[in-house]
């Protein structure tokens, strides 16, 4: 296998992606960014939506993937994408058109507002993404390694209608898994407890450190992830807790983006073998990589970040 740098979310952050992608010693050839070395580049998700170039990050990630330069699995926002794209039926869209959703979707809306063709070209890409990447010496997913989900979606993709039409209908065993592997575990607080998110969201579940096993007496503030003050310091009822899976010692390399880590949180694994590389790029957080070359023990020292701003 060849070196892997491995790259966070993007969210259409075209000059901090050229900035990493060149501290990393790639640069364009032939129109495709591609390293001398022949190193190749796993992207985790996650390039549409908030940010001011998702158009020009899309040509460039689906052009080193075309090339062989890169390999990418699905964020939730290219999920999200699609299924607010998708009709089901009760003059509504397998993503409700809220003004939430529209909000957050709005940056990529206005982007392709005069390219619908286009547009829908990137939602048929999209649908062909992978959920996960095992590659044997590393893995990758945007947020979840879970083994019991993954075999939900194992061999299929967004372009079967009827998988995709479950995938999207709360409920289904296909919606909880694309639900764990792309947006993480997430814990119910107690009735009527909630708090508030870095964007000022009320919330009534938690995302939680899913590779931990939880021991007994953790509580909502302590599994929270990232971490945050404001959940109840109260024990997490040990039926929640068991659900966590775990990521075992001995298991390869896994990485994941998603969690808008704070930008000035150090830089490093969170295990050995576990690392989350989205440090808040799509507002004033670096884009963050991570530089393979076949260990089993991730090193701080391998990752590689753009400045604040770049």
């Amino acid at each position: 296998m060849n070196p892997l740098d491995i790259i966070g979310d993007i969210h259409g952050h075209y000059d901090k992606l050229i900035a990493l992608l060149t501290k990393l010693g790639y640069a364009p050839r032939h129109g495709v960014w591609q390293h001398p070395a022949g190193r190749q580049v796993v992207f985790l998700g996650d390039f549409i939506d908030r940010g001011p170039r998702i158009r020009n990050v899309l040509q460039l990630v689906r052009g080193m993937c075309d090339a062989g330069h890169a390999m990418a699995v699905m964020g939730n926002h290219e999920f999200n994408a699609i299924a607010f794209h998708t009709p089901h039926g009760k003059n509504d869209h397998l993503r409700p058109r809220t003004a939430w959703n529209r909000q957050q979707h709005a940056g990529t809306l206005a982007e392709f507002f005069d390219r619908p063709q286009e547009w829908a070209g990137w939602l048929e890409w999209f649908k062909g993404l992978p959920f996960y990447l095992d590659l044997g010496g590393i893995r990758a997913v945007h947020a979840c390694w879970h083994p019991a989900e993954m075999a939900v979606v194992a061999g299929k993709t967004l372009h079967d209608p009827d998988f995709l039409r479950a995938a999207g209908m709360y409920g289904t065993p296909e919606f909880q898994a694309v639900e764990v592997l792309l947006k993480g575990m997430e814990v119910a607080l107690p009735p009527e407890a909630v708090y508030h998110d870095k964007e000022g969201h009320p919330r009534h579940a938690i995302r939680a450190r899913w590779w931990n096993k939880t021991p007994m007496g953790e509580t909502y503030r302590s599994l929270i992830f990232p971490p945050a003050d404001s959940p109840p310091d109260t024990p997490v009822p040990e039926s929640l807790a068991a659900l966590m899976p775990g990521y075992p010692v001995q298991a390869p390399p896994v990485f994941v983006g998603h969690y808008w880590l704070p930008a000035t949180a150090p830089v490093g694994p969170l295990l050995p073998n576990l690392a989350c590389l989205d440090y808040s790029a799509a507002h004033a957080g670096p884009m963050v990589a991570y530089r393979w070359d076949g260990e089993r023990e991730l090193n701080a020292e391998n990752f590689v970040s753009t400045t604040l701003h770049p």
